[in-house]
């Protein structure tokens, strides 16, 4: 089946007229050469679309079905230069983050309702990765944004700040601790541990190895997702270091305290992104991050 947008037009605008002389006026073209689309129109879609008598033109059934979708193509073909415009300028279109579990924890959500605020026509895609998914899904081209935890290859990626916060601890509901003052570090060297992995959470444990004296012997787990390691201290497994925005999640069996003598806000995350990327929305969306 092949006809022309301007066979497509003709038809419309003879079906809302019911007029073959009116249609033609609007169409600022003559009554013969439209005629003839229609005519044309007809033999390619197989089946008579207009009943033509003395006093006019009406529809047929398939007429009035086929008025439907000939209307529908012609707005889409209106809104497509818009669109490629619109997408060219990074305003339409897709674009595809990638964010760690714990950035769901507030974060996650007031980027995304700041780029739907913004950019109403722009698609999200989300997929849930650590840091190191991400930046092998960006270097690969599987996501064209991150949510990630620093260090990064600068000669590879870019990257700018997006959120900080303070690290809490995270005990059983009648542990000694739980709705204690702040905490020394030095004090809990002997608790029972549950730790970041080493491997898949580095981040995070590259940073409490760091600012608290860690007994590698009191580890009693290393998990990669904070989410688990919460759930565990609810079991009575051991306490946890998490980032202040994991108080947001209301599980029964676990309480918050402070730490003492650590810098205020050691958790960070990035924005994280591909030098090489080619998706203009990418630029649109840090824009609006700004």
């Amino acid at each position: 089946m092949e006809f022309s947008f301007g066979q497509l037009e003709g038809f419309v605008a003879v079906a809302e007229e019911r007029h073959f002389g009116r249609a033609a006026e609007r169409l600022s073209m003559t009554q013969p050469p439209l005629s003839r689309q229609i005519q044309k129109l007809e033999r390619a879609v197989g089946a008579q679309l207009l009943d033509r008598d003395s006093r006019g033109v009406r529809l047929t059934a398939a007429g009035e079905a086929f008025l439907v979708d000939a209307r529908r193509l012609l707005a889409l073909a209106g809104r497509a230069p818009d669109l490629a415009r619109r997408i060219a300028a990074g305003r339409a279109g897709s674009i595809r983050i990638g964010f760690t579990g714990a950035s769901a924890f507030g974060v996650l959500g007031r980027v995304l309702n700041t780029i739907a605020g913004q950019l109403p026509d722009l698609r999200v895609e989300l997929s849930e990765m650590v840091t190191g998914e991400q930046v092998a899904a960006l270097a690969n081209g599987e996501i064209d944004l991150g949510l990630a935890r620093p260090p990064f290859d600068t000669a590879t990626f870019a990257s700018r700040p997006l959120h900080r916060e303070r690290l809490v601890l995270c005990v059983p509901a009648r542990h000694r601790l739980a709705g204690a003052g702040p905490v020394p570090a030095a004090e809990l060297a002997s608790e029972p541990l549950i730790m970041h992995s080493p491997v898949k959470a580095r981040y995070f444990y590259d940073l409490i190895v760091r600012l608290i004296p860690v007994a590698h012997r009191n580890v009693v787990h290393e998990v990669s997702q904070i989410q688990t390691m919460i759930w565990l201290v609810a079991a009575g497994r051991g306490i946890a270091f998490v980032p202040e925005s994991a108080t947001r999640m209301q599980i029964e069996g676990v309480a918050w305290a402070e730490i003492d003598g650590l810098p205020d806000q050691p958790v960070e995350l990035n924005l994280l992104w591909s030098r090489e990327s080619t998706n203009p929305a990418l630029s649109t969306v840090l824009a609006v991050l700004e």
